[in-house]
């Protein structure tokens, strides 16, 4: 594992996938699909239920993902089963102290651009109401106001657990030098970079 994205849905997450995947690297995002993997039985798998699996059965997180050189959305919600690894301080310090090697991004774009692509994205807003989320209890969420509010947050969070740490780089999709930023960061040549998934009710909206 080389880098594990903290970003929220809808911040640019099959975007940086897609780039690190036309780099070479074998990149889990959100499910693990066939073909990524020797293990039947890992496909379908949500990688936070991966992720969770690892850190309850032996203390490591990356205990199943031994194949994957990248995450790029560790967070799932369907069927009222959900895991939200990226706002899990205990998960993230066990792998910082089990793997010192790997790094850390976040994803993002403006709170009310990302809200608003949240809002307009099938029903998330809906279920992200409709469920208990770190932050965002039941009842809140139905909003941009409210979702952005719950998005600054996130990051303000991940900006104060990775405060100084040189493994962590938080990335603005939108900005003009994201793609040199990235590069620079895993020492990787990029050789693509857009919109991956991009809200086509409302294209303004970006990408995932």
């Amino acid at each position: 594992m080389r880098v594990i994205n903290l970003g929220l849905p809808k911040s640019g997450t099959t975007s940086f996938a897609e780039a690190l995947a036309r780099a070479g690297l074998n990149v889990a995002d959100h499910r693990i699909r066939k073909g990524q993997t020797a293990h039947v039985g890992m496909v379908r798998n949500f990688v936070g239920q991966v992720l969770y699996r690892g850190f309850y059965n032996s203390g490591d997180p990356l205990e199943e993902l031994q194949e994957f050189d990248a995450v790029a959305e560790a967070s799932f919600l369907h069927g009222g089963r959900q895991a939200w690894p990226q706002m899990d301080h205990a998960l993230l310090t066990a792998i910082r102290a089990r793997h010192p090697h790997v790094k850390f991004t976040a994803t993002r774009r403006a709170a009310d651009k990302l809200a608003g692509s949240m809002m307009r994205w099938t029903n998330m807003a809906a279920r992200l109401e409709a469920n208990a989320l770190p932050g965002l209890p039941v009842g809140f969420g139905g909003s941009e106001a409210h979702l952005a509010r719950w998005i600054d947050g996130h990051y303000a969070h991940l900006a104060r657990l990775f405060e100084g740490d040189p493994a962590y780089l938080e990335l603005d999709v939108a900005a003009p030098d994201a793609q040199q930023k990235l590069e620079q960061f895993l020492g990787l040549d990029l050789p693509w970079w857009g919109r991956a998934n991009e809200n086509t009710a409302r294209p303004e909206g970006g990408a995932a």
